[in-house]
């Protein structure tokens, strides 16, 4: 009985989550109200209440939900450049396919510029990057001269302006295809040429998107 009541408590958890997504992704944090949360998950005010104390518990919810970008990386063999690469398209795919990704990502943006300014998120995604380009660099998949930090923390910025700028140019249907774009220009900057073959800039054939919209 008690285990059939936490599997309850935890499917309405979820869809309040689910419900808090599709309201932050439509209005923002300032744009969306509980009673927002409450229509779009199908649950009462006081099942909210009861998993939730307040509406920016929610947001923080679901911006959390993006450290788990580099949840795997432990178990990838010798993460490296297209470690990063791979990720990059990853999100992009979250990005189209996701409601709580897309709702996730905007709650960073808007609670690290605007809102309630917080560089956590992104400081955690340079970590991740850097922690991949670190080893690669040793192995001298990177020119010995560039700063890893200085470069992961490029990649982070350059990605975040590439995914709001599809979004408002095409809501985002040609996001793979920019994330491309940024690999093909920037990888013959940090990668000695005699390596540059080693690399897909459209991802690995595992995680490479189908056919994007040029």
């Amino acid at each position: 009985m008690a285990r059939a009541r936490q599997e309850r408590a935890e499917i309405t958890r979820q869809a309040i989550l689910d419900g808090a997504a599709t309201a932050f992704d439509l209005g923002g944090f300032e744009g969306t109200s509980l009673s927002d949360v409450v229509k779009h998950a199908g649950v009462t005010k006081g099942a909210l209440y009861f998993h939730f104390p307040s509406k920016e518990a929610l947001a923080r919810t679901l911006m959390d939900e993006q450290f788990q970008v580099s949840e795997h990386l432990p178990a990838v063999e010798n993460p490296g450049l297209q470690t990063v690469i791979d990720l990059t398209h990853q999100m992009a795919h979250g990005l189209r396919t996701d409601v709580r990704i897309r709702a996730g990502i905007r709650l960073v943006i808007e609670f690290g510029s605007f809102t309630h300014p917080d560089p956590t998120p992104y400081d955690a995604w340079i970590d991740t990057c850097r922690n991949c380009l670190t080893p690669a660099q040793q192995r001298g998949d990177i020119h010995p001269s560039l700063d890893v930090q200085d470069l992961s923390t490029l990649l982070v910025g350059a990605f975040t302006g590439i995914q709001v700028t599809s979004h408002v140019r095409t809501r985002r249907d040609d996001l793979h295809t920019r994330v491309t774009d940024l690999w093909n220009f920037l990888l013959p900057a940090i990668v000695p040429p005699q390596r540059i073959t080693r690399f897909h800039p459209t991802g690995t054939p595992e995680t490479a998107p189908p056919s994007p919209t040029r």
